[in-house]
């Protein structure tokens, strides 16, 4: 059983990721306590998400020299824009998620 405060710590860390990047997730990973699985987990799996993101903004900024990245840009924007929705939603339902194209930095 998931208490209310534990899924909306959930929620927010994936809800913020869209107006702060990795910023939110980070700081409630590190402010949750360790007895919060659920919530520890979700601003983890947000937190890995938006800097795999970072990463693939940089390399698409470094890419418009050759016109590819600002396709890449917007395709990077988008998605980003989609999965986070999809793991707020999740969280909202308290059930896991793992986002599909991130790579795991934070264990």
């Amino acid at each position: 059983m998931v208490s209310s405060d534990e899924k909306n710590m959930a929620m927010l860390s994936h809800l913020l990721a869209i107006f702060t990047g990795f910023v939110a997730p980070l700081i409630i990973y590190l402010v949750i306590d360790k007895k919060n699985k659920f919530a520890r987990e979700h601003a983890k799996t947000a937190l890995n998400f938006q800097i795999t993101v970072t990463i693939a903004v940089i390399v698409s900024i470094f890419l418009l020299i050759v016109l590819i990245g600002a396709l890449l840009l917007f395709l990077i924007g988008i998605a980003n824009i989609v999965f986070l929705i999809i793991g707020c939603v999740k969280a909202s339902n308290s059930e896991k998620y793992k986002y599909p194209i991130a790579i795991e930095f934070v264990k």
